[in-house]
């Protein structure tokens, strides 16, 4: 019998892939290894960028610089990037701010943020979270084609200088992660981010897994940023054990773009025919952390199951739904999941509503099973079902030794797709 360790919370549990009841494919990624000398390739790579002039050259001692990078829910290692980048700055720390890209997302915690960053660096530098509701905090600084207004952080505005930090993977409707997602939505403001999320380009087939130029969604976001771009870029990629993979640093499109065609070539996987069955997990800490993270894991597995067939997900949900936003209420809209997309359409613009609408789309074609340590009845009110074994479970819906099951281990890391 083969053992599968799936990425659960800060551990792992165990799928018992038992050969004599299933036909089991296991999906992963080809990762990358780590890197064997991360530092000094991070200083050749901010020192030799693609497209633009190295980092050191284009700060003056003069110059106040804002590092604009992800927050707690992402697996950004910013202990080790900040203090590295900083020695390649040639100012004082003490004119350097790190804004956390929090986008709708609630403020770390002063301990969180000690986390993140090491004690060291809080002492050093300013840290600040991102407040996309302030009516204060945020300055218009144009409109896209399309009419979104754009309103940024001013602590991302009124520097000199901009860096953007950032991890490049697969993203359920933006195409990937990392480039100008660290300033829009990450620093941007409510108003700003409902456009970008607005029900229409959701639903837009282009705006899914692995698609960057055809999709509209990330068309807006470059828009929107070319209003007030970084000046120089830096995105990583991430292996399994979240070590570090590669780096990609310098001019926004250039850098991004060749960290999106090296994921896509490692993390999207072909697969002939759907699975009637397909077991996930949400890549683990810090991406399980709650239930509206763990819709990008269910949104992976989706690609390949089959109309009727079944989800199970692995994912600890520690921060539970979470409390903050709107998701949890707008799942509760109505009996079925047609009712959250139909109320998601009839209202206003509100918060985390793109996350109800892509878990409702999925529920609406398969069933969806959550192995976790939330609240059982938080996660039957979002129309999910309960798993208290994620292996009786897999073997509940084992109907022959012909079944075929689908493991996918990394979550949103390995994304799949049918060949036809």
């Amino acid at each position: 019998m083969k053992q599968i360790d799936i990425p659960y919370g800060r551990g792992t549990v165990s799928v018992c892939a038992d050969p004599k009841l299933a036909q089991w494919d296991v999906i992963r990624p080809s990762f990358e290894p780590a890197l064997e000398d991360s530092k000094r390739l991070f200083h050749k790579a901010v020192r030799h960028p693609l497209g633009t002039k190295p980092l050191r050259e284009i700060v003056k001692p003069s110059d106040r610089v804002v590092i604009a990078t992800s927050d707690g829910t992402r697996p950004v290692p910013n202990k080790q990037l900040i203090p590295w980048l900083l020695e390649e700055l040639p100012v004082s720390p003490d004119q350097v701010t790190v804004l956390i890209g929090t986008g709708t997302h609630r403020p770390n915690t002063k301990r969180e943020i000690v986390e993140m960053f090491g004690e060291d660096l809080v002492r050093r530098v300013r840290i600040v979270n991102h407040d996309a509701f302030s009516e204060t905090q945020n300055e218009q600084v144009g409109k896209t084609a399309n009419g979104t207004t754009v309103f940024l952080n001013k602590e991302y505005l009124n520097v000199d200088v901009r860096i953007a930090l950032g991890f490049i993977e697969p993203h359920f409707f933006a195409g990937f992660s990392g480039g100008p997602k660290a300033v829009a939505p990450g620093v941007a403001s409510i108003e700003t981010i409902f456009r970008l999320h607005r029900a229409e380009l959701i639903a837009d087939p282009n705006s899914t897994w692995g698609v960057l130029h055809e999709n509209p969604l990330h068309r807006e976001i470059r828009e929107c940023v070319a209003l007030c771009p970084p000046d120089f870029l830096l995105n990583l990629t991430l292996n399994a054990e979240k070590k570090i993979s590669g780096y990609y640093a310098g001019d926004l499109s250039l850098a991004h773009a060749k960290g999106c065609a090296d994921v896509k070539a490692s993390a999207m996987v072909p697969v002939e025919t759907p699975f009637p069955l397909v077991v996930t997990s949400n890549s683990g800490f810090p991406l399980d952390q709650n239930l509206y993270q763990t819709v990008k894991g269910i949104s992976a597995a989706a690609r390949i199951a089959q109309d009727g067939g079944t989800i199970l997900v692995a994912s600890a949900c520690s921060d539970g739904v979470p409390d903050h936003g709107n998701f949890a209420a707008l799942m509760r809209e109505g009996h079925t999941p047609a009712d959250v997309i139909e109320s998601v359409y009839a209202r206003e613009p509100i918060l985390d509503q793109w996350q109800a609408q892509i878990l409702s789309g999925i529920l609406n074609r398969v069933n969806v099973k959550v192995y976790t340590e939330m609240n059982k009845d938080e996660v039957r009110a979002c129309k999910l079902q309960v798993i208290p074994d994620l292996n009786k479970a897999i073997h509940d819906h084992l109907k022959s030794r012909d079944t075929h099951v689908a493991v996918l281990p990394d979550g949103p890391l390995a994304i799949p797709y049918l060949k036809n």
